[in-house]
């Protein structure tokens, strides 16, 4: 098979994967494992190898982070149905006062951002930041930036966030 079609199957294939999750709402992982497929498929492996190929790639891929992106995505889920990351902050806010608020959503930040990614600890707690903003009449940078920065370092340095597991499994 040529390079040229074998570039063409896998943008045949991220199109079908963007078509079942954009407009026939797949859940993301169903549709990737039907795209998988069906490049496998156009790709010329044979069918009884397909579904080893695929298992194989993504463990490969994935490995122990899987685990970790599952179980942080779950424990965020609860974390914003439940209120409790909200509820941390506006606990920590009344601990610190409105004057040293920045502080409290920082620390907030460091701590939602353990078990949770960057961006789902920030769709959890920007509510908090537009509600303060609001109330102080100060800007939203002013609590944005904080939140962001503890978001950040605890996603960037404390495991058992995605990014520092991932560093230790390279590492051995």
């Amino acid at each position: 098979m040529t390079p040229g079609l074998l570039i063409l199957i896998a943008v045949l294939g991220i199109a079908l994967l963007l078509f079942l999750v954009i407009r026939l709402r797949l859940q993301a992982f169903l549709a990737l494992l039907i795209a998988s497929y069906f490049v496998a498929l156009l790709g010329g492996i044979p069918l009884n190898e397909i579904a080893q190929t695929i298992q194989e790639g993504m463990g490969n891929t994935l490995g122990f982070i899987a685990i970790v992106v599952g179980v942080g995505t779950m424990i965020g889920e609860m974390l914003r149905v439940s209120g409790g990351a909200e509820q941390l902050a506006q606990t920590l806010v009344r601990k610190f006062g409105d004057d040293k608020a920045p502080w409290a959503l920082g620390l907030t930040g460091l701590i939602v951002a353990i078990p949770v990614f960057f961006d789902v600890g920030l769709i959890i707690l920007i509510p908090l930041v537009y509600g303060l903003a609001q109330r102080t009449g100060r800007s939203l940078l002013y609590y944005a930036i904080p939140l962001a920065a503890g978001l950040a370092i605890g996603h960037s340095y404390i495991p058992p966030t995605p990014g520092p597991v991932a560093v230790a499994s390279l590492l051995g």
